[in-house]
């Protein structure tokens, strides 16, 4: 298969944001949405796209996490049980965003800051098991705007989670890999027809994109600290954030 030297460029950005996502548990699509709409991809192949890399991508890291023991199912499941069928609506939906964009944008920066100032001192103080009507009632939300946008939702669910002293820092990073991979999932579902629009050079983004994943999860699991990991996840934040209020 020929593939373009932009092709080859667009997979080195594609592998460079993987290694950062993946590093903290979530997959990038909304990096990869960044990094695909900066070079041009039309609107309509974006988000399939995005989300045909984090079903791979959230694939391998969430088994890495969970091998390592960085899990916890019983905070992960009633939000699954809310987040499932919303993902799917939301990505049956293709509605305007400006607004949401906005919003969003503004909470994660927000979110980015308070990970890396005095705010996040207690974190991983005071765990405790989420109420199931919260827990269920949050993931609706975001699995709904993790549909709609083509995310896997993983970058509003880390920060809620520790903020609301759910799981540990590291089991943090396990949770949300596994929930981007489900919400992955039905959100493609939910917007089946769209793979018609999937780009020749996927099979290329795939490989670039699990190469970073590999790289990502080695450091995330091997040689990152709690606190490298608040770090890490607080740029992740802020690029995702910058994203949705520059686009």
């Amino acid at each position: 298969m020929h593939f373009e030297t932009m092709d080859l460029v667009i997979s080195l950005c594609l592998m460079l944001g993987a290694i950062l996502y993946t590093s903290v548990g979530h997959a990038g699509a909304s990096v990869y949405i960044a990094i695909l709409t900066l070079f041009g991809l039309s609107s309509p192949v974006i988000k399939p796209t995005a989300l045909v890399l984090n079903i791979c991508i959230a694939s391998f890291t969430s088994w890495r996490f969970i091998k390592k023991g960085f899990f916890d199912l019983k905070v992960l499941m009633p939000i699954a049980i809310g987040a499932i069928p919303f993902a799917f609506l939301g990505g049956y939906i293709n509605a305007p965003n400006h607004v949401y964009k906005a919003i969003v944008g503004v909470i994660l920066i927000v979110s980015a800051i308070s990970l890396l100032t005095k705010t996040s001192e207690r974190i991983d103080s005071n765990v405790h098991q989420p109420k199931f009507l919260l827990a269920v009632a949050s993931g609706a939300a975001i699995g709904f705007l993790a549909g709609l946008t083509g995310t896997g939702g993983g970058i509003f669910l880390s920060p809620l989670i520790l903020f609301l002293g759910w799981s540990s820092t590291r089991k943090t990073s396990g949770i949300a890999a596994t929930f981007i991979l489900l919400n992955s999932i039905f959100g493609l579902a939910g917007n089946y027809t769209s793979v018609q629009n999937l780009p020749p050079q996927l099979p290329l983004f795939v490989i670039a994109t699990m190469v970073g994943a590999v790289i990502g999860t080695t450091l995330g699991i091997k040689f990152y600290s709690a606190s490298a990991i608040k770090k890490a996840l607080a740029l992740v934040l802020l690029i995702a954030g910058s994203k949705l209020l520059l686009t």
